[in-house]
């Protein structure tokens, strides 16, 4: 028989729930459960300083995606610096590996030129032994009465030639000294060879006795004529101490003109042959210059 004075207690799902969540959970083994996730909260320096932040007018400008979130002002400053330094050093690091890299560039380019070079003379001293860049000096085979010998006439050939130092000038005086020529022909014949080399400004009695096909020469123009032909320039006589020869200037090589009297210097001066005569054609090709001309600013 039930009791009409009984009272039940209604609780309703919500607070069940609450009750349930309150409680510790038991294991299996009936110990409590402790969870362990620790909570973070910030501290007090951090509300502080994020309250200032947020208030702080350039503090609302900024904010955007741009700002890093969850830092203070001071610290995206420290982040942005070091991140800038960070970019600093890597542009340094790429530019010093380009320069390290034309600099190996430059070394290997050397090395292999040298190393061509190297091969060209090997093949040539199979024509000519001399030229075979591992042969010792032709002077240590010398005795000393001959060494003495090519030092002499080394000092005298250096004051006739140009562009030549003395170690190149000795170096092939000895060499036909060692060859079996007498010093006196060695001279002769290492002042012809030396004075018509390619590249040196020949005598013009000498032109018709190089062979190449371009030369350079000095001397003063004697004489100039109408030329019969449009397409020159110029025609004229350019001689030296050691003769004379004619010299053609094609209008479509942009040359300075030349006046009779004066000195000129042609390099790059083309052969031509009529009639068992060698003359000279100044092109495109050629330079002209004027020893004796002052120049433009005075």
């Amino acid at each position: 028989m039930s009791s009409k004075n009984a009272s039940s207690k209604v609780v309703s799902v919500d607070e069940q729930t609450f009750e349930q969540t309150d409680e510790q959970a038991v294991g299996e083994d009936n110990f409590e459960v402790v969870d362990e996730t620790p909570e973070f909260r910030a501290t007090v320096q951090m509300e502080t300083q994020a309250k200032v932040d947020g208030n702080h007018p350039e503090g609302i400008v900024e904010t955007s995606d741009e700002r890093i979130e969850g830092v203070t002002l001071e610290q995206e400053e420290r982040i942005r610096a070091r991140e800038a330094e960070l970019e600093r050093i890597s542009a340094q690091a790429e530019l010093g590996t380009k320069d390290g890299r034309a600099k190996r560039a430059r070394s290997n380019a050397a090395k292999g030129s040298v190393k061509r070079r190297m091969e060209f003379q090997k093949r040539a001293a199979s024509v000519d032994p001399l030229a075979d860049p591992e042969r010792p000096d032709p002077r240590e085979e010398l005795t000393q009465d001959e060494l003495a010998s090519v030092n002499e006439q080394t000092r005298r050939l250096d004051a006739k030639l140009e562009g030549w130092s003395r170690g190149a000038i000795s170096r092939r005086l000895a060499e036909r000294v060692v060859e079996g020529s007498s010093i006196t022909s060695a001279v002769v014949g290492v002042h012809e060879e030396l004075q018509t080399a390619p590249g040196q400004v020949i005598p013009i009695g000498k032109v018709e006795d190089v062979d190449r096909k371009e030369v350079s020469i000095e001397g003063r123009v004697t004489q100039l004529w109408d030329a019969d032909s449009s397409a020159i320039q110029q025609v004229g006589l350019l001689e030296d101490e050691s003769g004379r020869t004619k010299v053609t200037v094609w209008k479509n090589s942009d040359q300075p003109w030349m006046e009779e009297g004066e000195r000129v210097q042609i390099r790059g001066a083309a052969r031509n042959w009529y009639e068992g005569r060698v003359s000279l054609a100044v092109t495109g090709w050629s330079s002209m210059f004027f020893p004796e001309r002052g120049r433009w600013w005075e």
